[in-house]
């Protein structure tokens, strides 16, 4: 089972310069070809005869297409595709689950609870690359790299050109490491909570009485700082106290919470200015708009559904919201939940 799926891989691999041969008039078609696990041979001959349009278009479609596609799914099948794009990854791509079960392999966490798991996806993507790159350069043309070292990947030779790539290699080996021992650990979380809860004694006594805190400084009166103190209080709803909490990196539910609150925090306190002068209650109105965000998240919303079928009836440009407010709550990794 397993060598016919190889064979699949090959010939999905050698077919392909074929078909850009029928369909963009290169001058060389690959006229013999050995498959033989991994590697293979191509014995490359003059172009054959021109033939009618629509006898190329019944070779492309109805002998290679179906190939291809099985082999594609071969390839799905064992976590690897070939060649790896810098488009976004999902966590269910193999890709990134084989990274995931390497870091719980070797260090006993997921890739969640990496400092920078968006920059470890990338390097390893990265890395991916450039082996299949060197692999190439250096004769193993048919080579899967896929969970292999360096020094499998390379045959040895190829230049200047195969040099520059093993050293971007080295270098991009060096921040791996780094970064997969990089664990966000549970007391960075706690100061983060502790961060959000001064923060919330803090603005109240900014947006209510700031003459408490500040009252005993000269400039505090001379420049009439009360007004812009008690605004500044209100704020600090959308500038710490919010943004410490997910900085936590919370999942489901309290995700959810946190993300509504981030966008509905700021829309209170420039909406309701309008409606009321007083800084304490624009301050107890971003509380309740917290508070309902967390109420509604709960509610309506569990850790099954993050990633179920209510995420896929979201509408498009919330999808994008959610995933731009990402990059501000620590989960960016290239691949995102």
């Amino acid at each position: 089972m397993l060598s016919s799926m190889w064979t699949k891989i090959a010939l999905v691999a050698l077919l392909a310069p074929a078909v850009d041969a029928f369909s963009s008039h290169q001058q060389y078609v690959p006229s013999f070809v050995t498959v033989s696990g991994r590697t293979s041979t191509r014995v490359w001959s003059s172009p054959p005869e021109k033939v009618e349009d629509k006898e190329k278009e019944t070779t492309t479609s109805g002998f290679s297409q179906d190939v291809m596609n099985e082999a594609n799914d071969a390839l799905a099948s064992v976590g690897w595709a070939r060649p790896m794009d810098d488009g976004e990854m999902t966590s269910e791509d193999p890709f990134v689950k084989q990274i995931d079960e390497g870091i719980q392999r070797d260090f006993g966490v997921s890739l969640d609870e990496l400092l920078n798991p968006a920059k470890v996806v990338n390097l390893e993507r990265d890395l991916y690359n450039l082996r299949s790159e060197l692999a190439t350069m250096t004769g193993n043309t048919d080579l899967e790299v896929a969970g292999l070292s360096t020094e499998e990947c390379d045959n040895g030779g190829g230049g200047e050109e195969a040099d520059a790539i093993r050293a971007k290699i080295s270098k991009k080996e060096g921040d791996l490491a780094i970064e997969r021992r990089s664990v966000f650990r549970g007391w960075l979380k706690n100061i983060f909570l502790g961060q959000a809860i001064f923060s919330f004694a803090l603005s109240l006594v900014m947006a209510t009485n700031p003459g408490v805190l500040f009252g005993g400084f000269d400039w505090y009166n001379y420049y009439q700082m009360e007004t812009p103190i008690q605004v500044l209080g209100f704020w600090w709803w959308w500038l710490f106290i919010v943004p410490s909490l997910r900085s936590r990196r919370p999942s489901g539910a309290e995700k959810k919470a946190l993300d509504i609150a981030f966008l509905g925090t700021p829309l209170i306190s420039l909406i309701a200015p309008a409606a009321t002068k007083d800084t304490g209650l624009i301050w107890a109105a971003n509380l309740v708009v917290v508070a309902a965000a967390y109420g509604y998240a709960f509610a309506f919303d569990s850790d099954e559904d993050d990633d179920g079928d209510s995420k896929k009836n979201q509408p498009a440009w919330l999808k994008f919201i959610y995933k731009s407010l990402d990059f501000g709550s620590g989960r960016e990794r290239g691949a995102r939940q």
